[in-house]
């Protein structure tokens, strides 16, 4: 059956069976996730807190394995995120050309290193950043931090993650282009209201100070000017393509006009020769 024909139970169905391959993966990866969720734990907590000279404390029985589970969670998540955009994809693009179904499965690699690059740079550049405000505050006001691991590990994500999806903006505006969905003008048009909506969200994760905020807000309003480069290029592919398809259109319906002359031409000689044997 034509994929452009699909029943919505038919789609229903679809996006269930891809939502349950996601799912199978996602569980086979949390084993890898288990094996390297110690070394990982280990890493972040002497790199990131070694030289200020701290002591993560569990302060409930079940602190460390909550941050096992999260560790292994997130480990699972990242391993299974090619998967999970490549099911997305193979949802949402039945009704495209052969050419923009092969050009927009090219994007799922860049989806995931710049995902990757997002929990790098938040991890290395961000968190460092919020970290050391935090103790610099502490001292100021002469408080003697006392730091429970499961906290820390839950604010260190929740401070990372959506970095990794925050620069994937890049990826999201190209597809969403080469669809024709979104309009590279509307972008440059709301240009300063965009950069007020990523100011408030530097601000959000950010430290309450204006260098943090000036720091995370530079890499975010760069994104976006990329964003609109590459939304040119990909909304550029997606006239070219619609005139190719408007134009095999007409030829298809051209050609459809002569088969049925023809057919009714056919037809006419068939009566004529039975009218006159």
């Amino acid at each position: 059956m034509n994929p452009k024909e699909l029943t919505v139970i038919e789609h229903i169905e679809e996006l269930r069976n891809r939502l349950v391959v996601c799912a199978v993966i996602f569980v086979l990866s949390l084993f890898v996730g288990f094996y390297f969720a110690e070394p990982v734990i280990k890493f972040i907590q002497y790199r990131s807190i070694e030289s200020e000279q701290l002591t993560l404390n569990a302060f409930n029985v079940t602190d460390p394995l909550a941050v096992y589970l999260q560790v292994t969670f997130l480990i699972s998540l990242v391993i299974t995120s090619p998967v999970i955009l490549y099911q997305l994809w193979a949802f949402i693009t039945p009704g495209l050309h052969e050419s923009e179904r092969k050009a927009t499965l090219k994007y799922i690699p860049y989806a995931f290193l710049l995902f990757m690059g997002g929990l790098a740079f938040a991890y290395f550049v961000l968190f460092p950043s919020v970290l050391q405000f935090m103790m610099n505050l502490s001292e100021r006001l002469e408080i003697q931090q006392t730091i429970g691991i499961n906290k820390y590990f839950s604010f260190l994500f929740k401070l990372v993650v959506p970095f990794g999806f925050i620069f994937e903006l890049p990826v999201v505006t190209l597809f969403l282009s080469r669809l024709g969905v979104l309009n590279p003008a509307l972008m440059s048009k709301f240009r300063k209201y965009s950069y007020f909506v990523l100011f408030v969200i530097a601000v959000l994760l950010a430290p309450p100070d204006i260098v943090s905020y000036i720091l995370i807000s530079i890499p975010l309003f760069v994104l976006y000017e990329i964003s609109i480069i590459i939304a040119r290029i990909g909304y550029k592919k997606f006239l070219q393509a619609e005139e190719q398809r408007q134009q095999e259109e007409k030829e298809e319906s051209q050609r459809q006009q002569v088969e049925a002359l023809l057919a009714e031409q056919r037809r006419q000689i068939e009566n004529m020769s039975n009218q006159h044997p």
